[in-house]
């Protein structure tokens, strides 16, 4: 069974800074493009960053500057280093993990693979 598990959540003053890791299993990681998602109490999920399988990122315009997005596909890890962050920035953050069907590996694979994590949540107030 596919396993995302984030941690590094937590309480932070705002301002400061939290780095979140996304632990991926039983899934070929450098298959698939990752993300992480926020969802706000009251609000819907929403992307944070992504990055892709060949290592190209997209952040949502009121992350970009002070969030990054990385990822070792060495340890089927993703990072979230957060920084300055704001009380908005409080939800529960999710990793994803998305491989469009196509070619892989010589095999074609009809089938899209979409796989979330439980969550980590982050607060932030001083």
């Amino acid at each position: 069974q596919v396993q995302l598990v984030e941690s590094g959540g937590g309480l932070v003053q705002p301002g400061g800074s939290l780095r979140l890791s996304c632990a991926a299993s039983r899934i070929i990681f450098n298959w698939f493009n990752m993300a992480w998602y926020r969802q706000a109490p009251g609000k819907q999920r929403e992307l944070v960053a992504s990055i892709s399988r060949g290592g190209i990122t997209n952040y949502a315009d009121s992350m970009e500057g002070r969030f990054t997005i990385s990822r070792d596909d060495a340890k089927d890890m993703v990072y979230l280093q957060m920084n300055s962050l704001k009380p908005e920035d409080t939800a529960v953050y999710y990793c994803n993990a998305d491989r469009p069907r196509g070619y892989y590996n010589g095999a074609y694979y009809t089938n899209d693979a979409n796989y979330w994590g439980q969550g980590t949540r982050v607060t932030v107030s001083s």
